[in-house]
């Protein structure tokens, strides 16, 4: 399953990211890897955005960005 269909509050192990380079390289920046533990706080009216918390972080994402990470429910 993808990142953008957690529901808010829900928990995810990742799995996989099937971004580019650049944006890979970014992500993995911010803690989001393979096996990191991360949990959806809160989605954007226009569903255009989705804040994210992994280790005690809050992230905001792109859709599109959300759309590339794979995760489990944990």
């Amino acid at each position: 399953m993808l990142l953008t269909e957690l529901e808010k509050r829900e928990c995810g192990i990742v799995k996989k990211i099937h971004a580019k380079t650049d944006l890979k390289q970014r992500l993995i920046s911010f803690g989001i890897i393979k096996g990191a533990q991360l949990r959806l706080l809160a989605v954007a009216p226009k569903k255009s955005t989705l804040e994210i918390e992994v280790h005690k972080m809050k992230i905001a994402l792109r859709k599109e960005e959300a759309e590339l990470i794979e995760v489990e429910r944990c």
